[in-house]
């Protein structure tokens, strides 16, 4: 298999020719408990070590919260900047969902932000971690006429312009530099840092703001939409952003999480590298194209760590996370999310919202999006990592590099297996998904690489 754009892939990969450089390997297995009880890791993919000490586990998973605030009428949709009362005060929007369809709405003009409901919406970024001046001065991009015409239209109304000024007037006093309304509009338009909100900040009929709306407490359809929203969006990033070697996917829930608003989003951020863990990956995979099924699944399977599965992926407890972590797997022959079929998003949509739902809406998390580069000459499943953010890294972790994990992921496992199974039985998760001992070791068979097994065979 070669891709035109694959030279920085194979340079990485021909940089080391010492082997899977897997501290498994060199004899430390990748799980295994102690006499005392201790259990030690090692993560298959990052080499990252991880002990989880007896005791630690009974802590609470809930980050303190403030006492709760009763809500008044009307005060459900202007808690944030992202809700739905507030719409103006976030970035022109690039599309919206709509009804219990979810039908797409794009370039949705000022003065009719308010005609209709977004049951999910995107926009840029207001400040980005990767600014459209990054993009123009390292790398020459300037915006195509679609985002010059966009923006022409927008300022040509008197609510537009208003909006904009007003964007502008806060990134200015941000960052001390003023430019013209002109400038700023395509800066505001056309970045390559997207948000996607969803239209809850706490659930229907709250009547205090502690009740938030998580990803588990959307319905299985919503959170079906909101994910395949994403996968559309990564794909328009990717085209609209040639610069860009990959788009980072991500979530985080609540401010422990590093959460700026606890509405619920996902980002997508373009970068012009895909970083030192993709790097890692492609020297191990220069050695080892099954490296997913070899080192997760197979491992999974072994150590009876595989938590629930459906028609086209599966979920483990993560081997050697710095925090407790789910990792959801494709099990598609596609690599790129957008590659996947409608029914191959659906399949680890619902078992991402599953696990959502069994953590519950108070435990800090990331979710992390992982998947082939554009560019990559091997292949790479699609998967999704979901992290209980429910501990600091400290001084020993700093000194040792040897992190302490309060649940080992037999624990984990357990924990997820009972919680989804009430969940299933409640209707609240999709009622197809196949949860602990009802998996067997056919669902946890990956077929990323098939597609190029085949084209080498002939």
């Amino acid at each position: 298999m070669h891709l035109e754009n694959d030279r920085p892939f194979a340079d990485a990969a021909r940089r080391s020719d010492l082997g899977r450089l897997k501290i498994v390997s060199e004899g430390a297995p990748a799980i295994r408990r102690m006499p005392d009880g201790t259990v030690k890791q090692v993560g298959p993919l990052t080499d990252t070590r991880v002990w989880t000490v007896p005791g630690r586990a009974h802590r609470p998973l809930a980050a303190p919260r403030d006492e709760p605030r009763p809500l008044a009428s009307g005060d459900h949709d202007r808690l944030c900047a992202f809700c739905a009362g507030r719409y103006l005060e976030t970035t022109p929007e690039k599309t919206r969902l709509v009804g219990t369809d979810f039908a797409e709405l794009r370039h949705v003009p000022a003065g009719e932000l308010f005609d209709t409901v977004a049951e999910f919406r995107r926009f840029a970024n207001l400040f980005e971690i990767v600014s459209a001046e990054y993009w123009r001065e390292n790398h020459g991009f300037r915006q195509p006429a679609a985002v010059v015409e966009w923006a022409q239209r927008y300022l040509s109304t008197p609510e537009g312009r208003a909006h904009l000024e007003s964007l502008a007037a806060i990134r200015a006093a941000s960052s001390g530099e003023h430019v013209s309304l002109e400038e700023a509009a395509l800066d505001l338009l056309g970045g390559s840092h997207d948000v996607i909100v969803a239209r809850r900040h706490v659930v229907d009929g709250a009547t205090s703001d502690d009740r938030l709306a998580s990803s588990g407490t959307l319905t299985p359809d919503e959170h079906a939409a909101y994910i395949a929203y994403t996968v559309r969006s990564l794909a328009e990033i990717q085209v609209a952003q040639p610069h860009a070697a990959y788009v980072a996917v991500f979530q985080n829930w609540l401010r422990p999480a590093g959460a700026s608003f606890e509405h619920l989003h996902k980002q997508l951020v373009a970068v012009d590298e895909h970083g030192p863990q993709v790097d890692h990956e492609l020297r191990l995979l220069s050695h080892d194209r099954a490296l997913y099924q070899h080192e997760i699944a197979d491992l999974a399977v072994e150590q009876g760590l595989v938590v629930a599965a459906t028609e086209g992926a599966v979920a483990f407890a993560g081997v050697g996370h710095r925090y407790p972590a789910f990792e959801v797997y494709s099990t598609s022959s596609a690599n790129l999310p957008q590659e996947h079929s409608a029914a191959g998003i659906r399949a680890v949509s619902d078992l991402v919202h599953a696990l959502h739902a069994a953590t519950g809406p108070l435990v800090p998390t990331n979710e992390e999006w992982h998947y082939r580069p554009p560019g990559a000459p091997w292949p790479m499943p699609w998967r999704v990592v979901l992290k209980w953010r429910i501990s600091n890294p400290a001084g020993f972790e700093g000194g040792t590099k040897i992190y302490v994990n309060t649940i080992d992921p037999w624990e984990l496992r357990r924990r997820a297996v009972a919680s989804l199974t009430a969940l299933r039985d409640a209707g609240a998760i999709a009622p197809d998904i196949r949860i602990g001992d009802e998996c067997t070791p056919a669902d946890a068979h990956l077929r990323y690489a098939e597609a190029a097994r085949d084209a080498d065979d002939t």
